[in-house]
């Protein structure tokens, strides 16, 4: 009778631990997304100069790669709600300080402001989804994955939207002090947090050797491997279709590009959504193994872009866009249910692993797709650059069935 109880509230616990993570999630993406358009367009509203808001964004994308470095020492040393919880009132804090000085002295603010929250945004989710094992049982982690993914899709669409109707009714002080409220809260969803079993504690390893016994485990999984370098690869992508989006919503609506381009925008989110929950199904109904579904779902993420920026009617691309939504979504949980699955030694490493391949590919591919776009015709230069993960993905799928082989 113990036991049955003892059950029951382990069950109870992680069902509330999940819902306080997802809730969590997604009001962090939600603020996140929030004060990258705000604040994007307060840079420029302050300098008028693009220089500056290129510098104030390669500083969010600098946070995101020293927080790869850093998150391994500070999730192994801080375990828990806690430390998460710091890292929203430190991002809380760095807003705040543009309700407290003056304009004049904003804009040699910013790039620190950026810096940290670029470091805040990708520790939270690195510390995030490497103890989410801790507060929420096997049965319900792929469930929990899905729901994440869906959230932040949700985030992301909902967060630009907001921000854009905030600035336009009522300036950028109130997008400030949302974006307070909104680390705030998403801070105090992950303080009832209560782990179902305590982790025994993590060896406290230098950066070398911590890096050293990563890619020692990355060869005892080369599946696990692959999937990081075509992260990678597709990093490249993404950047590719991120600079594109403007350019094609002028070329198939010249008279509302802004208009297109949202609508674009909430059809990918909308397949996101579609993705991850049909994740759930795939993984746990139909057995699917995580890599597989990974595989398939990268690939129809990049076939449907590159569809969807072949096309010269709004109906088509936004057609052609949903299924790329499906497969980025499919892809995105599959991706962290297979790393969560791992040993707690090499989660947390592998997690810090995949955010400074994304970071750094994203923003090097910033830099490089730019000039295609002016050399190029866009259905082309998706081709090219969306051709990068499809072609790593074949390669992976071929050095995987040849090692299967040879066993």
């Amino acid at each position: 009778m113990t036991d049955a109880h003892q059950d029951g509230a382990m069950i109870n616990r992680s069902a509330r631990n999940s819902w306080l993570i997802i809730s969590a999630h997604f009001i962090s993406d939600f603020g996140a997304f929030l004060n990258m358009v705000a604040l994007s367009t307060y840079v420029y509203l302050l300098s008028q100069s693009v220089t500056q808001v290129s510098i104030f964004l390669a500083c969010r994308v600098t946070g995101g790669i020293l927080a790869s470095l850093f998150g391994v020492p500070y999730f192994r040393r801080f375990t828990g709600r806690l430390p998460l919880v710091i890292l929203d009132i430190l991002r809380a804090a760095l807003l705040a300080l543009l309700l407290i000085f003056p304009s004049s002295v904003q804009l040699y603010l910013l790039p620190f402001i950026a810096l940290g929250i670029g470091i805040g945004n990708s520790m939270f989710a690195i510390g995030l989804n490497s103890q989410l094992p801790s507060w929420v049982d096997d049965s319900r982690r792929v469930a929990t994955n899905a729901w994440l993914t869906s959230a932040s899709a949700t985030g992301a669409v909902t967060g630009s939207m907001v921000s854009g109707i905030l600035l336009a009714t009522n300036g950028y002080d109130l997008v400030f002090v949302t974006n307070i409220v909104t680390y705030l809260l998403a801070g105090l969803c992950i303080l009832p947090l209560r782990f179902l079993i305590i982790p025994a504690g993590a060896e406290i390893k230098n950066q070398r050797k911590e890096w050293r016994d990563l890619f020692k485990g990355l060869r005892a999984a080369p599946l696990m491997a692959g999937m990081l370098l075509i992260t990678m690869a597709d990093t490249l992508g993404s950047a590719a279709h991120n600079v594109g989006f403007p350019v094609i919503s002028e070329l198939l609506t010249s008279a509302s590009p802004g208009k297109t381009m949202g609508l674009l925008l909430a059809v990918w989110a909308g397949g996101k959504f579609a993705g991850a929950r049909s994740s759930n199904y795939f993984l746990l109904k139909r057995g699917i193994p995580a890599e597989r579904l990974f595989f398939y779902g990268v690939a129809l993420m990049s076939l449907g872009f590159i569809l969807t920026f072949q096309q010269n009617t709004v109906s088509l691309a936004l057609f052609f866009i949903f299924f790329a939504g499906i497969g980025d979504g499919l892809a995105d949980v599959s991706l962290i249910s297979r790393i969560q699955s791992e040993v707690e030694s090499l989660r947390l490493p592998v997690f810090s692993l995949m955010t400074l391949l994304q970071m750094t590919g994203f923003g090097v591919g910033m830099l490089i797709v730019a000039p295609f776009y002016i050399w190029l015709a866009p259905s082309l230069v998706i081709i090219i650059f969306h051709g990068i993960p499809l072609l790593t993905l074949i390669f992976v799928w071929l050095y995987s069935r040849r090692g299967h082989a040879s066993r």
